[in-house]
């Protein structure tokens, strides 16, 4: 059995009505195939409009909805915050968990990230992990060791069985806007130790575990990127605004 490949849409604070009209056309005109699967995650505003819009083009076997981030509270006194409960009120399948800029802006530490990572498994909704290195980090030749650090938290929290229900994504933070993409053989050898740090405790489940690499990833770079074996599709933001764009990263997995 092979893994799925994933493509799947960070639309940050970004997008409106409009985008997501334009992307169930787009999306619409492109031809699958059977082991690809989308993920779009627009604002929490458009979380239902999102849905709604995938229902009724008879997309809902190939778009999955996903929130760009959760609480590690289930309900209460906490203004702002979205819950599992509300996600799974919406029929939300996935919420981006980790993202650097969650980490970096908003002071998100490991152990943060893993409560949320728990909650999010114990609603049913799969959580889309973010791990990855600094520039700083990757120069000092501390790429392995940051990985291994933001990926025990994890395992402490939720055991390594949990993995067979979490989709992991690799976005080195100096890729991240920036226009820098790791080239496909510096990105391949980063998940190929993604995988074998799982694969340590659960070979299974690393074998199986849908591995997304994201950093400025489109549609020139997407193709060489997705022909790796341990990259299992993408994570894309800037690109992912683009409806074209988007579709033709969508139609090369």
């Amino acid at each position: 059995m092979s893994r799925s490949l994933i493509v799947a849409a960070n639309w940050k604070m970004n997008g409106d009505s409009a985008l997501i009209d334009a992307m169930i056309a787009k999306l619409s005109q492109v031809s699958f195939n059977d082991n690809v699967k989308v993920v779009i995650a627009p604002s929490f505003p458009y979380l239902d409009k999102l849905n709604s819009a995938v229902k009724a083009a008879n997309l809902s076997d190939k778009i999955s909805v996903s929130a760009q981030n959760i609480s590690e509270q289930t309900s209460g006194a906490f203004t702002g915050e979205v819950s599992t409960a509300m996600l799974c009120d919406l029929a939300i399948s996935h919420t981006i968990i980790g993202h650097s800029e969650r980490r970096s802006i908003y002071g998100e530490s490991d152990t943060l990230i893993a409560d949320k990572v728990a909650v999010a498994l114990a609603a049913g909704v799969t959580p889309i992990l973010c791990i990855g290195e600094s520039e700083a980090e990757r120069e000092a030749g501390q790429t392995e060791q940051v990985l291994a650090k933001q990926l025990s938290a994890v395992i402490e929290k939720t055991g390594i069985e949990a993995f067979a229900n979490i989709v992991l994504a690799y976005e080195p933070v100096w890729a991240i806007g920036t226009g820098k993409t790791a080239s496909p053989e510096m990105a391949q050898e980063t998940h190929a130790f993604i995988r074998k740090f799982i694969a340590a405790s659960a070979q299974d489940i690393a074998l199986m575990l849908p591995i997304l690499y994201g950093g400025s990833v489109n549609q020139k770079t997407s193709e060489a990127l997705f022909a790796q074996p341990d990259i299992d599709g993408g994570l894309i933001g800037g690109a992912s605004l683009k409806a074209d764009e988007f579709g033709t990263i969508c139609q090369n997995a």
